[in-house]
């Protein structure tokens, strides 16, 4: 069974392959331009109080926790 868990319960240094993205058009359109699109591979950098810095298309991205919790991998 494939599990979908939202992006900000990926561990530190772990590649995940994104699923869907999720919420409100503007929210999912921003994160969509960002290079998070299904099928597409995010890595989670660091985290510091719940941010996520991710690397997505070559790019490091700063996540705030609520648009983290809205990327499903």
């Amino acid at each position: 069974m494939v599990s979908i868990q939202p992006l900000t319960m990926t561990q530190i240094g772990e590649t995940a392959s994104v699923k869907q993205v999720v919420g409100k058009d503007e929210a999912r359109s921003f994160l969509l331009s960002l290079g998070f699109v299904e099928g597409g591979d995010v890595t989670v950098v660091s985290e510091l109080g719940g941010n996520l810095i991710v690397n997505v298309k070559g790019a490091r991205v700063a996540l705030s926790r609520v648009m983290a919790s809205k990327i499903m991998v």
